[in-house]
């Protein structure tokens, strides 16, 4: 491979990382809001926390990708 076909891999792999850590970081703020009693997004049972978690429009919504 050519020098100057490199950078289109790794622009590729600098959005794939982009992706990734906000959408983990999302992840990580919604897993904190389903288990805070004083928020809105308080779920009593694992089955409505997984559910918030695996919920597409709760990352799209905040500009997130969503990965599957």
């Amino acid at each position: 491979m050519d020098s100057a076909q490199y950078k289109h891999v790794v622009l590729g792999l600098i959005f794939l990382k982009y992706v990734s850590d906000t959408f983990m970081v999302r992840q990580c703020v919604l897993a904190r809001l389903v288990d805070d009693p004083d928020s809105d997004y308080f779920m009593p049972n694992e089955a409505a926390k997984k559910s918030v978690l695996e919920d597409r429009d709760e990352y799209t919504a905040e500009g997130v990708f969503w990965v599957p």
